[in-house]
């Protein structure tokens, strides 16, 4: 098996063993984390209804940042996050890192929703 297969499998591996503890319920949505090497986005999910509920990311020109791939960007996302779930009446959320570790851009994201009045 190359690298890139078993790097892979890992990093799903990974997803599955924090997804098995998190579930995003109309009461508590959970809110997803992807970052790619030049951008950063988050999703509200509502796993019951399977529907996004609100998102934020760094792509496209509404967002208004021009490099998506630092801690900066990622402050940002989490703060739009925020005051987008808030406008739909939503305070708490179950945070899901997917298979990242709660470190760099994904602990800015979370920390300024946090800060920006969500509640994990």
């Amino acid at each position: 098996m190359d690298h890139q297969k078993a790097k892979r499998r890992q990093q799903q591996r990974r997803r599955f063993r924090v997804r098995k503890r998190i579930r995003g319920t109309p009461e508590r949505p959970r809110l997803s984390v992807f970052r790619s090497s030049k951008h950063i986005y988050a999703q509200i999910i509502d796993d019951v209804a399977g529907r996004t509920l609100a998102s934020a990311s760094t792509v496209g020109k509404q967002s208004g940042i021009a490099y998506g791939g630092n801690k900066k960007a990622a402050e940002l996302i989490g703060q739009r996050i925020a005051e987008a779930a808030k406008a739909k009446g939503i305070t708490k959320v179950a945070f899901d890192r997917g298979h990242y570790k709660y470190h760099g851009r994904v602990k800015a994201l979370a920390e300024a929703a946090r800060k920006a009045g969500l509640e994990f």
